[in-house]
C-alpha cells in the first residue's frame, strides 16, 4: 500500500482539505541528476508549521528513536533540499512524535482519561537527531505515531544550518493508511477512545496542504515514510506555536 505524491500531484496540487487548487508550476522541478528519494519525486519548498507544545531538544544523535515504546515499526526517510532542488548534505534534523497511545515523553498532564493524567517526565522516547548525508538524506527508526484529541496523526521536525534553525513543520499521513492501523492493530486498536480529528478536520494539516503529506509505503519491515524537504537557507524559523 503506497501514496505516491507524483500520482497525488498529477496535473494540480490539491490541499489536504481538497479546496484549494495551485498550478503545477507552483511546484519545482528536481535540478538534472539530483537523486531525489523514490516515490516522493516532487520538489516543493515545505511550508512551515507550528512547532507546538511539545518540543525540547536533549541533544540525542541516533537513527533509532523507538527507546522500545510499542507500535509498528516506520522508517522516517526525509531528503532535505533547497530551492534548487540539490541536496543538503551536513544539514542537521530534528524529528519528535507521540507514541502509539498519542503521549509525548517528557510531559506531564496527557492522555484519553482528562481525571487521571499521564506524566512522562523523564522520558526521551520517539526523538532524536541526526546530519544528512551527501544526499541531503536522514533515517529514523521509529513507530507509527497514534493520535491525541483534537489533532490528526504527525511527525514534527525542526531543520537546522550551522545551527540556525531553518524550518519547523510537520509530516502528515494518509486518513486511509492511518484509520485501518487504529482499527485494526495493537496497541493503538486498545484505546478507550476513537480517533476524532482526520486531515480534513485538523487546521494545522489543512494549511500545510499536499506538501506535507508524506508518501507511504508499507514493506515486511512496517512501514517507509519518505518526504522530500524543501528549505530556503536564508530564511530562520519557521512557526512555533
Amino acid at each position: 500500500m503506497s501514496v505516491h505524491r507524483r500520482q497525488v500531484l498529477q496535473n494540480l496540487a490539491v490541499t489536504v482539505a481538497g479546496g484549494l487548487l495551485m498550478p503545477r508550476s507552483a511546484f519545482a522541478q528536481a535540478a538534472p541528476g539530483t537523486p531525489l528519494l523514490p516515490h516522493a519525486d516532487v520538489c516543493v519548498m515545505t511550508p512551515a508549521s507550528t512547532e507546538g507544545p511539545y518540543y525540547f531538544d536533549p541533544k540525542l544523535v541516533r537513527s533509532d528513536i523507538t527507546e522500545g515504546r510499542p507500535g509498528l515499526p516506520m522508517t522516517v526517510r526525509l531528503q532535505l533540499v533547497d530551492q534548487a532542488c540539490k541536496p543538503m548534505p551536513g544539514a542537521r534534523m530534528d524529528i519528535w512524535h507521540c507514541d502509539a497511545l498519542g503521549l509525548y515523553s517528557n510531559y506531564a498532564g496527557q492522555g484519553d482519561d482528562r481525571a487521571h493524567p499521564v506524566n512522562t517526565k523523564g522520558t526521551t522516547y520517539l526523538r532524536g537527531t541526526q546530519l544528512a548525508d551527501e544526499r541531503g538524506v536522514v533515517d529514523f527508526k521509529s513507530i507509527y505515531p497514534g493520535w491525541y484529541p483534537g489533532r490528526t496523526p504527525h511527525v514534527h521536525f525542526k531543520a537546522f544550518i550551522d545551527s540556525r534553525s531553518v524550518l519547523t513543520g510537520q509530516i502528515f499521513f494518509p486518513d486511509t493508511i492511518s484509520d485501518a492501523i487504529y482499527k485494526t492493530k495493537s496497541p493503538y486498536a486498545g484505546r478507550k477512545l476513537a480517533r476524532d480529528t482526520s486531515n480534513t478536520r485538523d487546521f494545522i494539516a489543512r494549511s500545510a496542504g499536499q506538501a506535507s503529506l508524506a508518501s507511504v509505503k508499507e514493506d515486511s519491515d512496517g512501514y517507509l515514510v519518505s518526504m522530500i524537504i524543501g528549505v530556503r537557507p536564508s530564511r530562520s524559523g519557521g512557526a512555533r506555536r
